[in-house]
C-alpha cells in the first residue's frame, strides 16, 4: 500500500489470492501438458514429434507479449487487462479441448498464450503498488507457493485425467478456475494505472526479436540433435540485445529503461534469477525422467513421487518471512542458493537400491529450498523498484524469468541426452545432476554482491520486533 492507494482490509486480503490462483494456472498448465502430448497425437492423428508446435506456440506468444504487460497495464489498468488476459486464457483452454486437428490446437494455444503472457506480471504488478514494501513480502510468498505446486501436481494431474478421463480435461480443468477468476478480480482487484508514455515500438521489436530467438534455439535444441540453427539463434538474440542496448541509451523513454540496472538489487536480482535457474529449472524436468526411464516406475507412480517436493513448498513459505527477517536476504540467499546445488548433486547418489523415503526426504528438502530460494530471488529483484520503473521492471523480471526457466530446462535437457552418448542411462542422470549442482553453487557468488541491508525495506515492523 502506498501514499495514494487505500483499500478495504478485505481487499489487501484476498490480493495474494488472486495472484495466487494466476500463478497456479499458469504453472499447472505448463506441466499437465507433456503428459498428455503422445495421447493427443494419437487422437489428432499425428505424430508425437509435430506436437511440440503446441509447445512452442505457447512458449513464442509469451515471448511476444509479456513485455508489453506493463505498458498494456499502465494504460489501461491493472483490472482491466488482468480480467481480459484470464478470459483469453480460459476462452483459450476451450478452443484447445475442442480442437480437432493440430492447427486448431496451435491458433488455440497462441490464445491461451497471449492471457499466460499477461496473468503472472499483472497481478504481481499489482501487489507491489498496493502493499507497502513491508508487507509485500509475505503478500508475494503467498502468491507465488501455488506456482512452486503447479509443475508438481500436472504430471499426476495429466497422467490420471489421460487415463481415466481424456484428453480434452487437462484444458477443461481451466475453465471453472478462470471463471471464478474474472468474477473475483473483477470485484476486487482495483484498476491501478501508471504513468502514459509513448510505445516504444522499436524497442518492442528488438526485445521481441531477441526473445523470441532466444526461446526458439532452445526449443529447438530440445528436439533436434543438430547444433547450427540452435547456435545461430542464440547469436541473433545476442546480437538483438546488443542492438537494443544501443537503442535505448539514446530513447528517452524505452519499453525497458537501461537506468532498472542502476539499481543494485535489481540488477543482481535479474542475473542471480538466470544463472542460479540455469542449474534448478531443469530439476523438476529430470527427476520425473529419472524415476521413470531409469528406475523403470510407471508414469503416476513417479508423479506420485514428486509430492514432497509440493508439501515442503506449502510448510515452507510460514517460515519464509521469519528467516529473511531474521538472517537477511544475502546470507539467505547465498546459503540457499548453495545448498540448493548441494542438494542437486545428492540426486546423484539415488540409485535402484535407494530406499522410497530417502527419495521422498531428498525431494521435500529441494521442494523447501527451492520454494525459499524462488521467493527471496524475486522479492528482492522488485524490493526498490519506484513509481517511474515498477511497471517496467516487473515486465522484464517476467521476461527474464522465462528465459531462465527455458534455458533451464534445455540445459539439463542437453547435458543428459551428450552425457548419454557415453555412458548408461542412470550414469547420465548422475553426472547432469552434478553439473546442475555445480552451476547452481557457482551462482550464490552472484548473490554474495549483496549488501547485508538490503531487502531491511521488505522486512515488516511486526517481524523486527521478533528478532
Amino acid at each position: 500500500m502506498n501514499s495514494e492507494l487505500q483499500l478495504p482490509p478485505f481487499v489487501y486480503r484476498i490480493l495474494p489470492w488472486i495472484a495466487a490462483f494466476a500463478f497456479f494456472m499458469q504453472s499447472l498448465d505448463t506441466s499437465i501438458l507433456n503428459t498428455a502430448l503422445p495421447t493427443m497425437a494419437k487422437d489428432l492423428n499425428e505424430s508425437p514429434l509435430n506436437m511440440q508446435s503446441a509447445v512452442i506456440s505457447y512458449a513464442l506468444t509469451l515471448a511476444l507479449f509479456i513485455p508489453v504487460s506493463g505498458f498494456l497495464s499502465d494504460k489501461f489498468g491493472t483490472r482491466n487487462i488482468f480480467v481480459m488476459a484470464v478470459s483469453l486464457f480460459t476462452l483459450g483452454s476451450l478452443l484447445c479441448a475442442l480442437s480437432n486437428s493440430l492447427i486448431f490446437l496451435d491458433i488455440s494455444r497462441v490464445i491461451q498464450g497471449i492471457g499466460g503472457s499477461m496473468m503472472v506480471p499483472i497481478s504481481r504488478l499489482v501487489l507491489i503498488k498496493s502493499f507497502k514494501r513491508s508487507d509485500f513480502l509475505a503478500a508475494l510468498n503467498t502468491a507465488t507457493i501455488p506456482g512452486l505446486i503447479g509443475p508438481v501436481l500436472g504430471p499426476v494431474l495429466g497422467g490420471y485425467l489421460v487415463d481415466v478421463v481424456s484428453w480434452h480435461w487437462v484444458f477443461f480443468i481451466n475453465l471453472p478456475i478462470g471463471i471464478l477468476g474474472v468474477i473475483i478480480s473483477w470485484k476486487y482487484m482495483p484498476n491501478l494505472k501508471g504513468e502514459h508514455m509513448p510505445f516504444d515500438l522499436f524497442g518492442f521489436i528488438f526485445i521481441v526479436i531477441a526473445f523470441i530467438s532466444a526461446t526458439l534455439s532452445v526449443e529447438v535444441l530440445n528436439q533436434n540433435q543438430t547444433y547450427d540453427f540452435p547456435l545461430l539463434l542464440a547469436v541473433i538474440s545476442f546480437v538483438f540485445l546488443i542492438i537494443y542496448y544501443g537503442y535505448a541509451k539514446k530513447k528517452p523513454t524505452p519499453l525497458f529503461p537501461l537506468s532498472l540496472f542502476k539499481i543494485h538489487t535489481f540488477k543482481i536480482g535479474i542475473i542471480g534469477n538466470l544463472i542460479c535457474r540455469l542449474g534448478i529449472s531443469g530439476v523438476p524436468f529430470l527427476i520425473p525422467l529419472l524415476l521413470q526411464v531409469g528406475f523403470g516406475y510407471s508414469a503416476i507412480f513417479a508423479g506420485v513421487m514428486l509430492m514432497p517436493m509440493a508439501i515442503a513448498s506449502i510448510c515452507t513459505r510460514i517460515f519464509i518471512p521469519r528467516i529473511l527477517a531474521r538472517l537477511g536476504y544475502r546470507f539467505v540467499l547465498v546459503a540457499n542458493t548453495i545448498l540448493a546445488g548441494i542438494m542437486i548433486v545428492l540426486m546423484s547418489l539415488l540409485n535402484l537400491s535407494t530406499p522410497l523415503i530417502l527419495i521422498s526426504l531428498l525431494l521435500f528438502c529441494i521442494g523447501g529450498i527451492n520454494s525459499m530460494q524462488y521467493t527471496a530471488m524475486n522479492s528482492i529483484t522488485l524490493a526498490n523498484l519506484e513509481k517511474e520503473n515498477t511497471s517496467s521492471g516487473n515486465s522484464l523480471m517476467a521476461v527474464n524469468q522465462q528465459l531462465a526457466i527455458s534455458f533451464g530446462t534445455g540445459f539439463g535437457a542437453v547435458l543428459l541426452r551428450l552425457i548419454s552418448n557415453s555412458a548408461s542411462t542412470i550414469h547420465a542422470f548422475q553426472l547432469t545432476f552434478v553439473i546442475l549442482g555445480v552451476v547452481t553453487v557457482l551462482s550464490s557468488i552472484i548473490f554474495a554482491q549483496l549488501k547485508n541491508e538490503d531487502g531491511k525495506n521488505l522486512i515488516t515492523h511486526r517481524q523486527e520486533i521478533r528478532r
